[in-house]
């Protein structure tokens, strides 16, 4: 008997109540980073599926692809010029579906990322708005004003870009005179559309279908809290001490405005009709847990990024907190709390941890960076830090070449940069190169076996064979043996559909608590401090007898 894609769908459908989403470890994939099959210094799908067997072996549950449509690539795909198409440089859809087909078979899900803030310049309804007159049909699908000035010759308001510059580029018009401006909240390449407007509400309905039929088990939404506009596209200054969060959610006219959550119930409404419960997961950077909590209500998204549990110091008191608060807000609206410590916009946890300085989100560390970090106490902390979140309850996301340990890149050269941050403000902000440098699989191999010719779009450091999957595969102490330890434990103890309770008797630098069977001990102080008795299962780095050193976490079997 033929084991089908059916049967693999049919054996990944939970029942109701016990959804996937809820407990799920998440791996996130870079594809340009992550495997090269062609050989081209990119990587790609099929590169992806060689490596299925490695990802199954770690223990994850489903993987996330960040974008791989059809694209110019001018911010790394995140800049679609067609929704429904693979682009050249990672295949096509025939690899996407052999990839998809393979990750079912091994009980792996599949999560792609859409962008729906915004679409590349080179998408054919952007390339009709160019040509089309001011207040027409084609230009309504995106933000189009007229300018301030005499003769329109200012931007409509002050917004400043994500990426630095003005938000606003100004089109020349079909007879050659200068005309309108098209907003863009990133790049001038990454015009925003306009959710106001029902034609572009039911093309990305119909986009949602296209990779649901295809069997897709749901989307990271990119820029989920950016949709909607505020109405009249008022003047805005941010708070320069506002932070990656925002200051006061109601005051930022192009962060979270109430409309969006319409958004997300018509496509909460999609993902419903089809079986195998279909999860939304919204990239949504928000002051407060409670406003990034309305984002999972139950008719909207299933997931939110904690990203004020990634952003949060190494601090023992500000993780209690956080933790308490995250599974007492996404709890009250009956979502699982998720948590993430790295991706492809922030700076390495193995590096971010240790650094000595201010990191605003997306500016990233180079040469030049002050309070650059101690790669070894680094290292030891993001050990400690992952070994502390795995034991968490809720849903956990990892970012690829975290289970090797792999740091920050800090010496890019500059000439080697990619990142539109990095141009748009004039080198004063590294960007985040450093953290999609792609990643090792072989030691003495071209590239470090990302791929057989040697071509990486971004260079790899020397430091990267030390750090090779091939070195760490069977080496005890290697923090891929940690990763595994800890996955295959938290499966077995079903720590992701555990309750947290805190443990008292610790001082304040030690975070403590109960899951289930298990004790969870992380101390962030700077002295030792006594084990609680019982059998030790991991520990994130050494211990020292009966004591627990600096920046360790260790997991016990509860008596």
């Amino acid at each position: 008997m033929t084991f089908t894609q059916e049967d693999a769908r049919a054996e990944l459908v939970a029942a109701p109540g016990s959804e996937w989403w809820r407990t799920a470890v998440i791996y996130q994939i870079y594809p340009r980073s992550f495997a090269d099959a062609s050989g081209d210094g990119l990587g790609d799908l099929p590169g992806v599926t060689a490596h299925l067997d490695d990802l199954q072996d770690l223990g994850v549950d489903a993987i996330w692809l960040s974008p791989f449509q059809r694209s110019p690539q001018k911010d790394a795909g995140y800049d679609v010029a067609d929704y429904r198409d693979v682009d050249p440089i990672f295949g096509t859809l025939a690899d996407f579906d052999a990839m998809l087909a393979g990750a079912h078979e091994r009980g792996i899900r599949v999560i792609v990322d859409l962008v729906p803030n915004h679409s590349s310049d080179q998408h054919v309804w952007f390339q009709e708005a160019l040509k089309a007159a001011p207040g027409s049909p084609e230009r309504a699908r995106y933000i189009f004003r007229d300018g301030k000035g005499e003769n329109g010759e200012l931007p409509p308001n002050n917004w400043e870009s994500v990426f630095g510059g003005g938000m606003w580029k100004r089109v020349t018009e079909a007879d050659g005179t200068p005309g309108q401006w098209y907003l863009h909240i990133f790049d001038e390449s990454q015009p925003d559309f306009d959710w106001t407007n029902d034609e572009v509400r039911a093309e990305f309905r119909d986009i949602l279908r296209f990779w649901l039929d295809r069997g897709v088990d749901g989307f990271r939404v990119d820029v989920a809290h950016g949709l909607i506009k505020a109405e009249g596209l008022p003047d805005y200054t941010p708070d320069p001490d506002a932070g990656s969060m925002g200051g006061d959610a109601d005051a930022v006219p192009y962060w979270g405005q109430p409309g969006v959550h319409e958004v997300w119930r018509e496509w909460h409404e999609v993902l419903a009709a089809y079986d195998g419960d279909r999860a939304l997961c919204a990239e949504a950077w928000l002051p407060t847990v409670a406003e990034t909590a309305l984002w999972v209500r139950p008719d909207e998204m299933h997931q939110a990024f904690n990203f004020h549990y990634l952003e949060t110091a190494w601090d023992a008191p500000a993780l209690r907190a956080v933790i308490t608060d995250s599974l007492d807000e996404y709890g009250a609206v009956g979502a699982p709390s998720t948590w993430v410590l790295s991706n492809h916009d922030v700076v390495r946890h193995a590096s971010r941890l240790a650094l000595t300085a201010e990191n605003p989100q997306g500016a990233g560390i180079g040469p030049k960076s002050p309070g650059k970090p101690d790669p070894v106490k680094g290292l030891h902390r993001a050990r400690a830090a992952t070994t502390l979140m795995l034991a968490l309850p809720g849903s956990s996301y990892l970012y690829q070449g975290e289970e090797l340990g792999l740091p920050e890149v800090i010496d890019l050269p500059d000439d080697a940069r990619q990142d539109p941050t990095w141009f748009r403000t004039n080198g004063e902000r590294y960007g985040r190169d450093g953290c999609r440098v792609p990643i090792p699989w072989t030691a003495d191999a071209p590239a470090y076996g990302f791929n057989t010719t040697g071509a990486s779009w971004l260079p790899q450091p020397t430091e990267w064979a030390d750090l090779a999957r091939d070195v760490q595969v069977d080496d005890p102490s290697s923090t891929l043996t940690l990763y595994r330890s800890l996955l295959a434990e938290r499966r077995a103890r079903n720590l992701g559909a555990g309750e947290l309770e805190w443990l008292e008797g610790f001082v304040d630098d030690v975070v403590a608590f109960r899951n289930g069977s298990l004790l969870v001990v992380a101390n962030l102080g700077d002295a030792a401090v006594e084990l609680p008795a019982g059998e030790v299962l991991i520990a994130s780095g050494p211990l020292d007898g009966d004591t627990l050193p600096t920046d360790t976490t260790v997991w016990i079997a509860a008596a």
